[in-house]
Formats: C-alpha cells, sequence, structure tokens
C-alpha cells in the first residue's frame, strides 16, 4: 500500500521538540495556526491534535480542527482495522474528555506504534497499548483502505519511505557544502556542513556577539547530524516544495534553494520554466513544471545557476567550485530520471519526445563522473605519464649497453676505458633501480587514462 500523502507532511514534523522555558517552538506554534488557534503562543498547551491537524490541513484535507483528540472519534469514516496513515484516537486516564491521537505506523498484538505530536514533547514514534484505542478513523474521500498493516513489519520500516529522496538530496549537498570553513571572503562567516553561524545560533534561540561567538563557533563545529537535518528540511526542502517535484527536479531545485536562497532558487526555476516570476510556487508554476520535459527544465535550469554564479562578486575566488557543483548537481539529477521507483513518490516526466534527449544528457553527464559520482580526470597525453617515464629509464639503463655495439655505439667500451668496468655495472645497476622506481610509482599514483598526442618537430 502506498504511504498517504498526509504522512508526507507528518515526517516533515518528525523530531520537532518544545522549547524549554519560558519560550516555544515556532514549528508547534505554526501547527496552531493551521488549525485555526493563532492566539496560542504557548508550545506547553497539549498540541497532539494540532499535529494531526496541521498535517491534514497541510495536504488539503480538512481536519477538526479542534484541540481536542477525542474530536476525531466524529471524524472520516470508522475502520475495524488499523493501516498506516490511519488516524488512531486513544483514551487517557479515566477522565472521557481526555485522550491521545496520531497516526498509524504498525502493530504488534498487543501494542499500536503512532507518528504523533506532543510524544515526550516532540513529533515521534511511540508504542502504546491497543487496550487505550478508542477507534481507527479515515479520511471520506480517500480511496479504500488496500490492505491492514502487517503486524509483523517493524516501525522503523515504515518510517523509512517517506525522508528516502531528502535523505538522497542532503547527501549530496552535504558533499557540496564540505565541513568546516571560515573564509574572510564568504560573507556567512563560520560555516559547517552549509550551515552558517548566524543560521544556527537562531536555531538554537541564541544571539551572536563578542561574549558567545567562540563558544557557539565551537557548538556548530560539533552539530550533531539529526540537527542537520532538521535545519535542511525545516529552512529549505519544506518552503521550497521539492517534496512535490519529480526527483530530478527536487535535486536541483534544493541545492539551489541552499546556494542562492528559497526565494531565489524559486525565481530561478521559474524562469527555467517559463512561467510568471514571483517567488512562489503556485498552481501555475507546478503545473508547468508538470508540463515542461525534465530534461529541458533542467538543462536551462542549470544554465541560469552558471549566469547568477558570474555575476557574483566573489566570483573570482568561489567561481570554479560554483559551476562544478552545478556540472555534479546536473549528472546526478539526470541519474536520476530513470531511477523514480526507489524515491517514494516524485513523479518523473515521461513524455516519449524527449525520450532521446534525455537519453544523450544523461549519457552526457555520467561521462563527467566516475561510478562513485566523483568528478573524473580528463585523459592526458603520454609524455606527462610517470609510468611511461619510468619504463623509458629502465630501458636506456639495463638495454642500451647490450645493443649499443650492434648500432656502432659501443657504451660499455666507452665506460671502461675511462672509468672502468665496476662503475659501469654501478651506473647501469642505479639506472635500473630508479627506473623501475618510478615505472612502480608512476602506476599506483595514475589516475588518467592515456591519450596520443600530435607532436611537431622542426631541425
Amino acid at each position: 500500500m502506498q504511504q498517504p500523502d498526509w504522512l508526507i507532511w507528518a515526517w516533515r514534523e518528525f523530531g520537532v521538540l518544545e522549547v524549554a522555558g519560558s519560550n516555544s517552538n515556532s514549528r508547534i506554534l505554526d501547527m496552531f495556526k493551521a488549525v485555526g488557534h493563532a492566539s496560542i503562543a504557548d508550545d506547553d498547551v497539549a498540541w497532539c491534535a494540532a499535529y494531526v491537524g496541521a498535517c491534514l490541513e497541510r495536504s488539503g484535507r480538512a481536519s477538526t480542527k479542534s484541540l481536542q483528540a477525542r474530536s476525531y472519534l466524529s471524524w472520516g469514516d470508522l475502520i475495524e482495522a488499523p493501516c498506516v496513515g490511519a488516524i488512531a484516537v486513544l483514551s487517557r486516564g479515566p477522565n472521557p474528555a481526555l485522550g491521545h491521537v496520531g497516526f498509524v505506523m504498525g502493530e504488534t498484538d498487543a501494542q499500536i506504534f503512532l507518528l504523533g505530536g506532543n510524544q515526550s514533547n516532540s513529533v515521534s514514534v511511540a508504542a502504546f497499548e491497543k487496550s487505550r484505542v478508542l477507534s481507527y478513523r479515515w479520511p471520506k474521500e480517500s480511496d479504500p483502505i488496500e490492505a491492514p498493516v502487517d503486524p509483523k513489519v517493524a516501525v522503523e520500516a515504515a518510517a523509512s519511505a517517506a525522508p528516502d529522496l531528502f535523505t538522497r538530496a542532503l547527501r549530496h549537498v552535504l558533499e557540496m557544502e564540505g565541513g568546516f570553513s571560515d573564509d574572510p571572503y564568504d560573507p556567512g562567516g563560520p560555516t559547517n556542513k552549509g550551515i552558517t553561524l548566524s543560521d544556527y545560533a537562531r536555531w538554537v534561540g541564541e544571539s551572536v556577539s563578542p561574549e558567545s561567538r567562540s563558544r557557539l563557533v565551537a557548538r556548530l563545529k560539533r552539530i550533531p547530524y539529526a540537527m542537520v537535518q532538521e535545519i535542511y528540511r525545516t529552512r529549505y526542502w519544506g518552503p521550497a516544495d521539492c517534496a512535490r517535484m519529480p526527483a530530478p527536479l527536487a535535486l536541483m531545485h534544493f541545492d539551489a534553494a541552499v546556494n542562492h536562497g528559497v526565494t531565489g532558487a524559486i525565481r530561478i526555476l521559474q524562469e527555467a520554466i517559463g512561467v510568471g516570476i514571483d517567488g512562489e510556487i503556485g498552481p501555475q508554476t507546478r503545473a508547468r513544471i508538470a508540463s515542461v520535459p525534465l530534461v529541458e527544465a533542467l538543462t536551462r535550469y542549470a544554465e541560469i545557476r552558471r549566469d547568477r554564479y558570474r555575476a557574483l562578486k566573489h566570483f573570482w575566488r568561489f567561481g570554479r567550485g560554483w559551476l562544478r557543483r552545478v556540472d555534479v548537481t546536473l549528472a546526478r539529477a539526470g541519474e536520476l530520471i530513470y531511477q523514480p521507483a526507489e524515491l517514494g513518490d516524485a513523479a518523473v516526466n515521461s513524455n516519449s519526445k524527449t525520450k532521446a534527449r534525455e537519453t544523450e544528457i544523461t549519457k552526457g553527464d555520467r561521462s563527467m563522473t566516475s561510478e562513485n559520482n566523483e568528478t573524473a580526470p580528463a585523459a592526458k597525453w603520454w609524455g606527462e605519464s610517470m609510468t611511461i617515464w619510468g619504463v623509458m629509464v629502465t630501458a636506456a639503463a639495463t638495454v642500451l649497453p647490450v645493443i649499443g655495439p650492434l648500432i656502432g655505439f659501443d657504451i660499455t667500451a666507452e665506460m671502461v676505458g675511462q672509468i672502468g668496468q665496476q662503475l659501469t655495472e654501478v651506473v647501469q645497476a642505479l639506472g635500473g633501480v630508479v627506473g623501475t622506481l618510478l615505472a612502480i610509482y608512476g602506476r599506483l599514483r595514475a589516475t588518467q587514462p592515456i591519450v596520443r598526442k600530435s607532436l611537431a618537430v622542426k631541425l
């Protein structure tokens, strides 16, 4: 059974945690706003129903807009058996007014696993006794349930499907961004994994000052991967609407959002696909994304990014890396054109008129990369090969003394007449050793294929 679309929104909030003290997590407050309770400014207010309602509203489905978990007892259709994505309403203590609500992820004989909000003060997957379940609900307008949840499926397996494309795209972005840097020409200042010090400070609820700077830099260097994921998902992946794009375009667009800013990336996308440029992804932009051949959109997107980089004042400093980033991103996006099955529900444009062109561009991109996606080195002239020169030195030291007399060039006799036979043998031996070592060293360090190169010699 395919994952319901409202779970895509649910997974985007995974790991969101209440803020200790008087402050509140703005992500949780946004959930209250999504269900019509914008006046709530405290994440201490019970928010499990707000979480479920926000996910439904964001997926285009009506929620109960209530903060009462039991309000979902009359929502949608009653179903007898749980299935992935169904809403489970639970009791909470003896008070009939209290309850809990979340999305079903799996079950055992005695327990139900829910992806829910306000579970240990966070969005998490937790186990609850089935004896607490009051009802399983399913949206009225959705397709019929195809199959119940397999009770032996681990909850981790259910949780792994949604973030697949995001995980792959994030892996690419982190490779492009690299580790910690503090380049004086980088206006972002200290940066680790593409996250600037100012962005990190805002995320952890602090401000950068002369007193806090060194401490925050030290913490930025040790930023945990889970926080990196959440920052990228919250600041770029979600706002750029990557999850609703075809996988190849999502990769290119996500990388651009990180490097050009979300609004800047959306404008580049809109220019690439030929739609009105307003920096927001609305119905017209989505319709145009669906109609433009992927290869055309990707190629144009990459061209515009290159132009943007060349216009920046620090292009002299970072330009080479920026252009390589576009090339690598385009190559990897091209590879995804033929890998839609492993990347969740991201659709792939299959316009038959562009298939030949897609194949041509994909092959061209792959020629720039090796099997492990690293940039492949260009071929070099044989005269630059240390391996070949090592073989030539070895031959000169060991072969010429033997064949020299046959061609009238008696090296051995000359050497004997001047410095003696022993010195000749020493020179030959040293030459052979040096040549052999050069050949071995050259072979070990060789990374480029040898090509022929024409030479013009004037006498």
